[in-house]
């Protein structure tokens, strides 16, 4: 699905919408998840610097709270950050140096499934609510297979369907009533805040999801449910 459905690609529709909505992502972003976004990203680092790594690539990397996040737990870890959208980069530009963070994280306009990086240059690759507005979303998991290093570690945080029935409908009550009244008239983007939550629907479920990673060449694949499965961490090993 595309949030506009116009005849542009999903790709220039996605760079379109968070464009629009830039300004306002980071205020919406925490206040519709009542700030449990930062503890799964908290749990996203953790997993990260198991691995250990120097050198980050942060695919769909928005306003930045990943990147900082990295930057800031990682000792000496440097970060690159990618994202199509310019307006959602000079958010996390600003929000860079205002951390003084910025020798330890780049940020540069970029596309998923064509990355200006080398092949296995990073020693890990991070995606954070970005891989389901992936055009191709196969050609996105071979490019963040392809620049990792051998013995490096990719992980994924997404949302997810909740599994157990009355939470579920909770849930989706929340997502697709009250989220996009709200994020509609505070972003003054309602097409948006119907997207992103219709966009979860149509991901595919973590086994699925799994099993694509390791066709893009991932092993060791796995996913960690967070908040009885709003979201997951996926990690897959090179």
């Amino acid at each position: 699905m595309k949030p506009y459905n116009t005849d542009q690609t999903k790709k220039e529709e996605v760079r379109e919408m968070f464009d629009n909505i830039a300004p306002r992502y980071d205020l919406l972003n925490h206040t519709l998840s009542v700030n449990i976004d930062r503890i799964w990203r908290r749990r996203a680092v953790n997993e990260v610097r198991r691995a250990k790594p120097r050198r980050i690539l942060d695919v769909a990397t928005g306003t930045g709270d990943l990147a900082i996040a990295m930057a800031r737990r990682i000792e000496g870890v440097q970060v690159m950050g990618v994202d199509l959208s310019e307006a959602m980069l000079a958010v996390a530009r600003r929000k860079v140096e205002a951390r003084g963070l910025d020798n330890r994280i780049v940020l540069e306009r970029g596309d998923a499934e064509h990355l200006a990086v080398a092949d296995a240059s990073v020693d890990a690759a991070t995606v954070a609510f970005g891989v389901r507005n992936f055009g191709d979303l196969a050609a996105g998991l071979h490019e963040l297979a392809r620049t990792i290093k051998p013995g490096g570690k990719v992980v994924i945080l997404e949302f997810s369907r909740p599994r157990n029935r009355v939470f579920r409908a909770l849930y989706e009550f929340y997502s697709y009533k009250i989220l996009p009244r709200i994020g509609g008239l505070v972003s003054r983007d309602k097409r948006a805040y119907e997207y992103l939550p219709a966009s979860v629907g149509e991901f595919p479920a973590p086994a699925e999801f799994l099993g694509m990673m390791e066709k893009a060449g991932f092993r060791n694949c796995r996913a960690r449910s967070q908040s009885f499965g709003i979201a997951q961490i996926y990690i897959g090993e090179r």
